[in-house]
């Protein structure tokens, strides 16, 4: 069973920011995509930012130029730089890692962290 520990959320001024770190039981090089997702309260769930084998990323409009999505090999762990924090940014943050195989696409949730962005 692969275990994801996430960390580095809080409270944080406008203009301030955040480290998020998705740390994994598993290599990160067995996944095929790993990616960071929030939820504000009465909203879906939304993609933030992801990054497949390889290194390609990909960015939602809202954050593109702010936040980047980054992973530590040697320690597992997947990284989301979050700079200029606005309170719109105010959400429950998840890390989601998938593997992609024959039988389809297996896909694990970290259990969140709250990042709130306010003066």
């Amino acid at each position: 069973q692969v275990q994801l520990v996430e960390s580095g959320g809080g409270l944080v001024q406008p203009g301030g920011s955040l480290r998020l770190s998705c740390a994994t039981s598993r290599s990160i090089g067995s996944f095929n995509s790993m990616g960071w997702y929030r939820q504000a309260p009465g909203k879906q769930r939304e993609l933030v930012a992801t990054i497949i084998r390889g290194g390609s990323t990909n960015y939602a409009d809202s954050v593109k130029g702010r936040f980047t999505i980054s992973t530590d090999n040697a320690k597992n762990t997947v990284i989301l730089q979050m700079n200029s924090l606005k309170p719109e940014d105010t959400a429950v943050y998840y890390c989601k890692l998938e593997v992609f195989g024959m039988m389809g696409t297996k896909a694990y949730w970290g259990q969140g962290t709250q990042v709130t962005v306010s003066s």
